[in-house]
């Protein structure tokens, strides 16, 4: 992988989004973390390996804060060749009892922070060799969920996205793929019991967010693959039936 080439991983402050910036800083990428928090883009871009990372403080899910960051990518960095969508929030509980403002601000990161950031970066990306963007579901998003419909649909959500813009950018040569992951070791599934959903992951273990890493750095350095949903769940998707709440 070329040293040159610049990675923009938003939410890669902490999680499967810091994983990917640590996999995409070991391989020799530069890169740019993208975070709602200031100081966490900071601390993740000085700890990474080599001395030329930054950061970034951005909102995905409003577009002036959108435009403003990425303008600002292009400006002191270069051209993007890597995207990763790891941005994402999580408010589980029963449709009946979800408020309208938790669906839109669900919505709004996971659905619209995603296809912002994807039309901001393809202003560049589109004159980039082997550019790739990965963005990251959920296999919620794939199966569904008791406690997660609104999680569900902006997951699911992705998957039809992340096809259709593939198709609208394949002709520039830009791949567009989704990771969708399972139960992995994250902030999101701190308050869940692993023995609880261990049982129907058939690899008997919760992932680990460099598990989900090493999925998207196969996604960006594979060419000849766009469109696709690979999914990291250690087997999840073949039980019948999620145990518990589970999420990303």
């Amino acid at each position: 992988m070329a040293v040159s080439r610049l990675a923009v991983v938003c939410g890669g402050s902490r999680g499967i989004g810091g994983a990917v910036s640590r996999l995409l800083a070991q391989r020799g990428c530069r890169v740019a973390v993208v975070s709602r928090n200031e100081d966490a883009a900071r601390d993740t871009a000085a700890s990474l390996h080599g001395d030329d990372h930054v950061a970034f403080s951005c909102d995905v899910s409003r577009e002036d804060e959108v435009q403003k960051t990425f303008k600002c990518i292009q400006k002191t960095c270069g051209n993007i060749s890597y995207l990763v969508n790891a941005a994402g929030i999580n408010r589980d509980a029963l449709l009946f009892r979800t408020k309208r403002e938790g669906m839109l601000e669900l919505l709004h990161t996971n659905v619209l922070g995603t296809m912002l950031t994807c039309r901001a970066a393809l202003r560049t990306m589109l004159h980039t060799e082997g550019a790739a963007i990965v963005n990251i579901g959920s296999v919620v998003g794939l199966k569904g969920n008791v406690g997660q419909t609104v999680y569900s649909a902006s997951k699911s959500a992705l998957e039809g996205f992340t096809r259709s813009l593939a198709k609208e950018v394949s002709s520039r040569g830009v791949s567009v793929n989704l990771v969708a992951p399972g139960f992995i070791h994250t902030a999101m599934t701190a308050a869940l019991r692993e023995e609880d959903g261990v049982g129907s992951v058939p690899l008997r273990r919760f992932g680990e967010p460099e598990d989900v890493a090493s999925a998207v750095l196969f996604l960006l350095e594979s060419s000849y693959v766009t469109g696709q949903v690979l999914v990291v769940d250690g087997g999840l998707q073949l039980a019948i039936r999620f145990v518990g709440m589970g999420r990303r």
